[in-house]
């Protein structure tokens, strides 16, 4: 199979869709790769790299779609690039769908089949392939918060782990699963005193095993929540709902309600936010203050650390790439359940129940569109 890996063009964006290591495997299996000059430059992947991993470079975008049956991308196919996609190519990328109907529709109408890493499942319930990105996105809410509650940036003026004599500061995460969980290691270890809000009773028993008593760890109702937020000085957002809109779990009245100067990291903005205020931003312009409260909500948080993450995501993404390299479409997606519950559109039809209901489309089951 000819898989293809554009550039990223999504603003302060800088992973990219394939390593050159990944690349080695594809052509050990006996497929060829074409990469878009410079994609991997800004991380230290050179085009010399791709070409002696056995990749062919591009000069264009256009010259990688239109020779690829199987583009790999980390990002959601940009207004530019929704004009190369093709009927019948394959798209393998995050999507997000839920919030985006109009991105929905414009995949719907190129006839491509757009597997989302997003709602790609495993064995044990959980999401492999968003698991790295939640990671990274989970520790890095951390930092983005110290910084937030820095004067300068609109905070209170805290340092996140105080000082003898000092309190340090109060962090809730709402979410306890991979997001959370990486979100209260990283705060615990800088010796906030941290919170955790779940609604699955399991959950925050394993919290509780993970991290004993150095945490709260607490069942999450909407009176937990309206009572966590308006004292402590950190809400981290964690929520997900799998392919669907994030549940707004925080009301306008709540952040209005909060201390002058705290921060909130809505690590939910790419399934368009867990806070009633939040709005996306970017890492040229990570934050904005409303009603007194310091909001960070970048919606690519990984794309920061670029390098790390680009080779976090590839060790998760490779054995399924290579399963539809190796099988094609059909065979994989029979072959494996949990690869075809990332099947998101396919031939104009949307296959993913959360997204159909959140764009108000029909919904046909993947078997059925596929013909398995």
């Amino acid at each position: 199979m000819r898989v293809g890996v554009p550039k990223e063009i999504k603003q302060n964006e800088y992973r990219v869709g394939l390593t050159p290591a990944s690349v080695i495997e594809l052509a050990h299996h006996g497929h060829s790769v074409v990469v878009e000059a410079s994609a991997g430059a800004a991380i230290d992947f050179p085009d010399e790299a791709y070409r002696a991993a056995g990749a062919t470079v591009a000069a264009t975008a256009a010259d990688v779609f239109r020779n690829a049956d199987l583009i790999v991308k980390v990002e959601e196919p940009q207004p530019s690039e929704i004009g190369l996609l093709r009927f019948g190519q394959i798209l393998f990328t995050y999507l997000h769908l839920a919030p985006m109907p109009e991105l929905a529709r414009a995949l719907m109408k190129s006839g491509v089949t757009a597997v989302g890493y997003e709602t790609v499942t495993d064995a044990s319930g959980g999401l492999p392939l968003l698991a790295p990105m939640s990671e990274v996105a989970g520790r890095m809410a951390i930092q983005a918060a110290a910084h937030a509650l820095e004067i300068e940036q609109g905070g209170r003026g805290l340092l996140l782990c105080g000082v003898p004599g000092v309190a340090s500061a109060h962090v809730v995460i709402l979410g306890g699963v991979v997001v959370g969980s990486n979100a209260a290691c990283m705060a615990l270890g800088l010796e906030a005193r941290v919170t955790v809000l779940e609604a699955r009773l399991d959950r925050l028993y394993q919290i509780n095993d993970m991290f004993g008593l150095r945490l709260g760890a607490v069942f999450s109702t909407r009176k937990a929540i309206d009572d966590y937020v308006r004292e402590v000085d950190v809400v981290i957002g964690a929520v997900l709902v799998p392919g669907a809109t994030a549940p707004r779990l925080v009301t306008r009245a709540m952040v209005a309600g909060m201390k002058r100067g705290a921060v909130v990291v809505d690590v939910a903005i790419d399934q368009g936010g867990c806070f009633e205020t939040s709005r996306p931003t970017t890492h040229a312009n990570p934050t904005f203050v409303e009603a007194g409260v310091v909001h960070y909500c970048v919606a690519n948080m990984p794309g920061a650390v670029a390098r790390t993450s680009t080779l976090a995501l590839n060790n998760a993404t490779l054995p399924f790439v290579l399963a539809l390299t190796d099988l094609g479409l059909h065979g994989a997606l029979r072959a494996n359940a949990h690869l075809r519950a990332g099947l998101n559109v396919h031939a104009g039809a949307i296959t993913y129940a959360a997204v159909a209901q959140a764009i108000g489309a029909p919904h046909v089951a993947a078997e059925r569109a596929l013909g398995l």
